[in-house]
């Protein structure tokens, strides 16, 4: 709003000077002049009516109002059993860190206790 303002206002400038130009400042403003006079007066009007209306409290819902009810899902149906073919891997019990790390230790020490063995024998 401001910037059309602004245009108006400078284009009515633009005219007032051109008029005062070519036939002085007593004569009356042109058609053109009077146009950008009155669309000036209605822009601002306009803003200061806006302006009014900004302050006022708009409706607000007290509650909010569901227009969509959920409907009840259907039962899930009975799982079917996986058929077992002959190319089924079973999967294998993985072992926890501790028990990574006590094999690794167990092993460790079996080693230091066997040893080294002589190439001779």
């Amino acid at each position: 709003m401001t910037h059309r303002i602004s245009e108006n206002g400078q284009a009515l400038h633009r005219a007032t000077l051109s008029r005062i130009e070519a036939q002085g400042a007593d004569n009356e403003p042109s058609a053109d002049e009077q146009a950008l006079i009155e669309e000036r007066r209605a822009l601002k009007e306009e803003r200061a009516n806006r302006l009014a209306h900004a302050g006022e409290t708009k409706p607000v819902a007290d509650r909010l109002v569901r227009t969509h009810h959920a409907l009840p899902k259907d039962k899930p149906k009975a799982k079917k059993e996986a058929k077992e073919s002959k190319d089924a891997k079973t999967s294998k019990a993985h072992k926890s860190r501790a028990e990574k790390h006590a094999a690794k230790a167990a092993a460790l020490d079996a080693a230091r206790k066997a040893g080294k063995k002589s190439a001779k024998s």
